[in-house]
């Protein structure tokens, strides 16, 4: 997946309104088989976006037109279970960018910012309220303003402030990974190894 700044996002969003999501649900073990991070997006929620003959299942969130966006707005407890990173790769090559929830897996929020997909924890209420508006209203549309780190849900109605690493924040707004950063500040850290030779 290319590096992307990223930059203030306007969107519609995609509800999932499910608790306790794991990433065997977010993308199946019998496709971890690809070590390319590119592709995985046609495999997210597979059983439930299809049956197991591979009919269209009409009735999941993700085959209904109605919804799009690049904001995923999840339940509670999201990304649990097992540690793999594909789950996160499989949400962010199927296009989105956000994902909205009151509570990660440590292992999944971390795993996101590393693949510039930023994970933002709302009070459960606001995503109650936030869930039932999306659903009821899917052309609602959502700002996220990562330096200011505030989600607005527009127009302006209601705008919440959402916390990140510092860190992290500045190579999702670069578009870096570790080792871009570190190649970014390549000549601080010659200079400070310099010094410590003297």
């Amino acid at each position: 997946m290319p590096k992307v700044k990223f930059e203030i996002l306007e969107t519609t969003c995609v509800p999932l309104p499910f608790e306790n999501v794991d990433t065997d649900q977010i993308i199946p073990a019998r496709f971890l088989s690809s070590t390319s991070r590119e592709g995985f997006g046609e495999n997210l929620f597979r059983d439930w976006r299809y049956d197991k003959s591979g009919k269209t299942n009409d009735d999941f969130i993700l085959n209904n037109s109605k919804y799009s966006g690049k904001v995923l707005i999840a339940g509670k407890n999201f990304g649990c279970g097992s540690s793999r990173e594909h789950a996160v790769w499989a949400i962010a090559d199927y296009g989105f960018r956000v994902v909205v929830s009151s509570f990660f897996a440590d292992i999944f929020r971390n795993n996101s910012l590393n693949n510039s997909l930023l994970p933002i924890v709302v009070p459960d209420k606001f995503l109650r309220d936030l869930l039932d508006l999306v659903q009821k209203k899917p052309e609602t549309k959502v700002k996220i303003d990562l330096e200011q780190q505030l989600f607005t849900v527009l127009p302006g109605e209601e705008s919440i402030r959402f916390e990140i690493n510092p860190y992290k924040k500045e190579c999702l707004l670069k578009g870096f990974d570790d080792i871009d950063y570190l190649l970014g500040i390549k000549d601080l850290i010659t200079s400070f190894e310099n010094k410590k030779r003297v």
